[in-house]
């Protein structure tokens, strides 16, 4: 069962593995007006974070030790 939640200006997501908050961009934010950043011009357009959420740290609560038996890539 996995449960994700918006708290506030934070994103809640838990599962048996893992605790985990992040922060989200802020609707109020003069700068991205909630979009959590800008497309940058040049040669390779790139999205510039704001930094009304990319400043702010994320928490990870490790709970249940993933299998190593299990593999990281597609069976085929």
């Amino acid at each position: 069962m996995r449960i994700v939640v918006p708290v506030v200006h934070l994103t809640l997501h838990a599962d048996r593995y893992r605790i985990e908050l992040k922060p989200r961009p802020r609707r109020s934010c003069p700068d991205c007006r909630g979009a959590g950043g800008w497309w940058v011009d040049g040669t390779n357009p790139e999205m510039e974070a704001c930094g009304c959420w990319s400043d702010r740290r994320a928490l990870r609560v490790p709970l249940l030790p993933i299998r190593a038996g299990w593999p990281d890539e597609p069976p085929f």
